[in-house]
């Protein structure tokens, strides 16, 4: 009886351990103004504020691992982090491999870029993708010549150089880019709606963690903090909950 008293106390201890660990929250660092690496060396952006948050509200202690974003969702099923907050938009397919909090961005266009003044027909064009995104598998889909790069900085660079006609990527990434590239860039072609919204990308088997993320985005949802953030951080025109 000692035995299974002492069994069922541990047990119930393990349970309520489960979140207690520092949780590694796994970001690129490099896809403003989601997620980038300020001056001082620090993970910064709207999912660092965002990630912040969550983690007080949800009572947490929480540090910041960057890693690329091509093996972004391999390294976090290995164990080298336990989340995945970096501009992930949740897809069938993804959730085949890992699961997902609740959303805490809205579904939000694509859209291309090209050289200013250029009459490209995307249908035939030479697009450039991040590798692994949505964006990619949608050039793929159309038809058009896919390039894919390691990190969005190079996308945008296979345009500027030639090597690429038109870039697709998430249109808040690309919008200060074509803000500010002295009118060397535009938009092109119409927006493009795939993938669903932004979630926290975490393990199949961190069901406690899941549920203690979602509570604390959903309560952000409801008092308006989520709301604020994210027209902090896109100026005002990223969607709304």
């Amino acid at each position: 009886m000692k035995k299974l008293v002492l069994a069922a106390a541990l047990s119930a201890l393990a349970a309520g351990n489960a979140v207690a660990d520092p949780i590694r929250m796994g970001t690129e660092g490099a896809y403003p103004p989601y997620n980038f690496i300020n001056d001082a060396g620090e993970v910064d952006g709207f999912e660092r504020e965002l990630g912040d948050e969550i983690c007080k509200r949800a009572e947490l202690e929480c540090t910041w691992v960057t890693n690329d974003w091509d093996s972004i969702i391999p390294n976090l099923v290995s164990g080298n982090y336990d989340t995945i907050i970096a501009g992930m938009s949740v897809t069938p397919e993804r959730d085949e491999v890992i699961d997902f909090s609740s959303e805490y961005y809205p579904p939000s266009p694509s859209a291309f870029v090209g050289a200013a003044g250029m009459d490209v027909d995307l249908s035939g064009a030479i697009i450039a993708a991040q590798t692994n995104t949505i964006q990619a598998g949608h050039v793929s889909e159309m038809g058009a010549t896919l390039v894919e790069f390691a990190t969005p900085d190079e996308t945008v660079a296979a345009v500027r150089n030639g090597e690429a006609d038109a870039v697709l990527a998430d249109k808040d990434y690309l919008v200060p880019i074509v803000a500010e590239s002295n009118g060397m860039l535009e938009f092109i072609g119409e927006d493009v709606a795939i993938g669903g919204g932004i979630g926290i990308g975490l393990r199949e088997s961190d069901t406690e963690l899941k549920a203690t993320l979602n509570k604390a985005i959903d309560s952000m949802k409801a008092d308006g903090t989520l709301n604020t953030m994210l027209a902090k951080w896109f100026e005002g025109d990223a969607p709304q909950w």
